[in-house]
C-alpha cells in the first residue's frame, strides 16, 4: 500500500508542476545566450520580450571575453546606424504560428544586414533555433541559442 501512495504522491507532484513549468517554457520570452554559427562559441545575451503580440529582442550583454560592451554598429544601414550593440534591438516583429514564430526580422550587427526571420524552441523550451534568411527560408544560417534563465 505505501508504493502505492508513493506514486499517487508522484503523480500528484507531477501534475502540480508540470503545466507551469511547461508554459513557462512554451515561449521563447525570456534570457537567451548566443552560440555562433560558425566557432560554436557563446557571444552575447539577448532578452526576448512579447510586445503588443509580436516578439523583440535586446542584447543585453556579451559572453565574449575581454570584448567591451562600446561597439557601435557602424554597418547598419537603419535607424540602428552608429548605436551601442548592448541595448540595440536586434530581433522584430515575430509572431505565433503554430509550434514556431516567423513573420519578422534579425539583424546582424557583425555585418549590419537585416535578414528575415524564423525561431522555434526545441529540448522542452531550453533551446531557440533562429534562421535567418532573404528571401525563402532555403537561403540562410540557423543558430542555436539556450535559455538563460
Amino acid at each position: 500500500m505505501t508504493r502505492l501512495a508513493v506514486v499517487v504522491a508522484l503523480i500528484a507532484a507531477a501534475v502540480t508542476v508540470t503545466p507551469a513549468a511547461l508554459a513557462s517554457q512554451a515561449s521563447p520570452v525570456g534570457t537567451w545566450h548566443t552560440i555562433s554559427d560558425i566557432d560554436g562559441k557563446p557571444r552575447g545575451i539577448i532578452e526576448i520580450k512579447e510586445v503588443n503580440g509580436k516578439l523583440v529582442g535586446t542584447v543585453t550583454g556579451t559572453l565574449v571575453p575581454g570584448e567591451k560592451g562600446d561597439k557601435t554598429c557602424e554597418r547598419c544601414t537603419d535607424e540602428r546606424k552608429g548605436q551601442r550593440i548592448i541595448g540595440m534591438e536586434i530581433l522584430r516583429g515575430l509572431k505565433p504560428d503554430g509550434d514556431e514564430w516567423n513573420g519578422g526580422e534579425i539583424l546582424d550587427p557583425d555585418n549590419g544586414k537585416t535578414y528575415k526571420a524564423k525561431l522555434h524552441l526545441e529540448d522542452g523550451g531550453k533551446k531557440l533555433v533562429l534562421r535567418g534568411y532573404i528571401g525563402f527560408s532555403l537561403l540562410g544560417r540557423s543558430q542555436t541559442w539556450i535559455r538563460a534563465d
